[in-house]
């Protein structure tokens, strides 16, 4: 029981501080992700018994069963009225782990997530793919559930999510909402969606489509009348066409361009970062909505020129990432570091602040390093390192930071 009592009250602390990760390892006191960065509570510093308890106290049997023989599991669980939990219990060195990734109970307006004026007319769309793509932890499952939740809040539809594990859940409200979990409902992505097919479905929601049979069954579903929603781990629109195409054999990846061309609707690449004007995250996005001229991109195998395409429609609401990062920076929200970091061409992103007169405190070296070509020509002007100085705390810089912008935004403000 004191462990039950226990986990309680870091799930508490979790939820009471607005954390989005909760991390149990051992050697480490529980530790949090607060607003991107690690933050250690002040506890003891947990021991394999602690670690192997706090698992049991939450880990369903089946889980565990899953636990012991493969070494990791992953399943949900609703932490009250607060909050849902998803976690992931693993070994390493032989000792228990877990990560569990706090998911809030409120859903959050398009308006307050940042989403384009086209989520909107996406959702009332009769038939296609929409594929929301990015890193872990860019913030993706909430935003297909902000989608899933306009829809059951305005049309009568049946939607059927396939998730592994379920994270927010949606109660019926104008439609009919059916939440399958993998491995606990079905075995699979793909036989979900196959099963989904004769189930009468005008929505499908696919948590990850992350092999050939999952992709293919996606697309098929688009094609054969259904709104389909998706998500890969990529980077940018043009990333993630390649990314679908690639996974086909050679002989049929022709065959699969005309079929996305046909069907995609959008893609929306997003990526979170920490704010340095106040304490929170922002998100930035990367949207393309799929136009005929795209549409003839696709088809015939000129991705690389899809960016231009995204550059000139504005009017669709289009935007690339890189713009969308410059912008949260001259608008005071996030540190120069971070936009080039996040960025997709970190090299151009440099270009802009080197241009624009603004110290980033990136050495050449590390945007070589960034592009992947390590060449270090401008050595020089990196700033050398004080030897013996100490290392600012992660804290302390982002304080530096937040000052640092509001005294930019003041000197702006006078200007005007």
């Amino acid at each position: 029981m004191a462990s039950t009592l226990q986990i309680d009250r870091l799930l508490e602390t979790c939820v009471r501080r607005g954390a989005s990760d909760l991390h149990l390892a051992v050697g480490r006191p529980p530790t949090l992700r607060l607003h991107g960065h690690l933050r250690e509570l002040q506890t003891k510093v947990l021991d394999p018994e602690d670690t192997m308890a706090l698992m049991k106290s939450v880990t369903p049997e089946r889980i565990q069963q899953e636990f012991e023989e493969t070494g990791s599991g992953d399943f949900g669980f609703a932490f009250g009225a607060e909050s849902r939990f998803r976690v992931s219990v693993f070994k390493q060195k032989g000792f228990a782990s877990m990560v569990l990734r706090r998911i809030p109970s409120k859903l959050m307006t398009f308006e307050q997530i940042g989403l384009p004026r086209m989520a909107e007319q996406i959702c009332r769309r009769p038939r296609g793919i929409f594929l929301v793509t990015g890193p872990t932890g860019s913030g993706k499952t909430t935003t297909l559930a902000c989608m899933i939740n306009y829809i059951n809040e305005n049309y009568d539809r049946h939607i059927i999510t396939m998730e592994d594990p379920i994270e927010y859940y949606h109660t019926h409200k104008k439609s009919i909402v059916v939440q399958r979990e993998i491995g606990v409902d079905v075995p699979s992505f793909s036989e979900a969606l196959r099963r989904a097919l004769r189930q009468d479905p005008d929505v499908m929601l696919v948590g990850e489509m992350r092999d050939l049979a999952t992709i293919g069954s996606a697309i098929t579903a688009a094609e054969t009348g259904h709104l389909v929603f998706g998500t890969l781990h990529t980077s940018g629109a043009a990333s993630t066409i390649n990314r679908i195409i690639d996974a086909f054999p050679a002989d049929q990846q022709e065959q699969v361009r005309v079929q996305l061309a046909n069907n995609l609707i959008a893609v929306l690449s997003q990526a979170l970062l920490p704010r340095v004007d106040v304490d929170g995250m922002v998100a930035a996005y990367e949207f393309m909505y799929v136009t005929p001229s795209i549409q003839n991109l696709i088809r015939e195998n000129k991705v690389f020129r899809i960016d231009s395409e995204i550059q000139t429609g504005k009017r669709y609401g289009m935007q690339l990432l890189d713009d969308t990062l410059w912008a949260l920076y001259q608008s005071g929200k996030i540190s120069a570091e971070e936009s080039i970091d996040k960025s997709k061409v970190p090299g151009q992103m440099m270009d802009k602040f080197t241009k624009a007169g603004i110290e980033t405190g990136k050495s050449a070296e590390e945007m070589a390093l960034a592009e992947g070509t390590a060449t270090g020509e401008n050595s020089a002007t990196a700033k050398p390192k004080v030897p013996g100085a100490p290392a600012a705390s992660p804290e302390a810089e982002r304080r530096a930071q937040m000052e640092a912008t509001r005294a930019r935004m003041q000197a702006m403000q006078a200007k005007k």
